[in-house]
């Protein structure tokens, strides 16, 4: 099977598809997307909060694995998309750690309201 792909890469005029690195990159483009749509509607983000930051973490949940699977198939195609995989592999890591950073906000949120609400007793 790696043979073929080899082959299919050496034939010019051939155009083998790297799979992996788009479907990383299609993932990576729709997270940044969520953050968009949370910066641009905030009464949203305020009534389904849960919503985009679950999105946000399988966004990047996605785009990480497929981001890898995409370097080394890049690489058995000689380069094709490895740095569209790589762009992918990144946006995946800080889309997982957007989603952490706004669950570890949100606890925060409720921790400190919860400690303002005891001390008003």
């Amino acid at each position: 099977m790696a043979g073929n792909v080899q082959q299919a890469a050496a034939v010019p005029g051939n155009r083998a598809r790297n799979t992996p690195a788009r479907v990383a990159a299609w993932s990576a483009a729709l997270g940044v997307g969520l953050i968009a749509a949370i910066v641009l509607t905030p009464m949203f983000w305020l009534m389904y909060g849960g919503f985009y930051t679950a999105a946000l973490f399988l966004c990047g949940l996605v785009a990480v694995p497929a981001g890898h699977a995409g370097r080394r198939r890049g690489k058995k195609l000689g380069g094709r998309d490895r740095g569209l995989a790589l762009l992918a592999l990144l946006t995946g890591w800080l889309l997982m750690l957007g989603a952490l950073v706004l669950v570890l906000a949100y606890a925060g949120l409720v921790a400190g309201l919860g400690v303002l609400v005891d001390s008003a007793n």
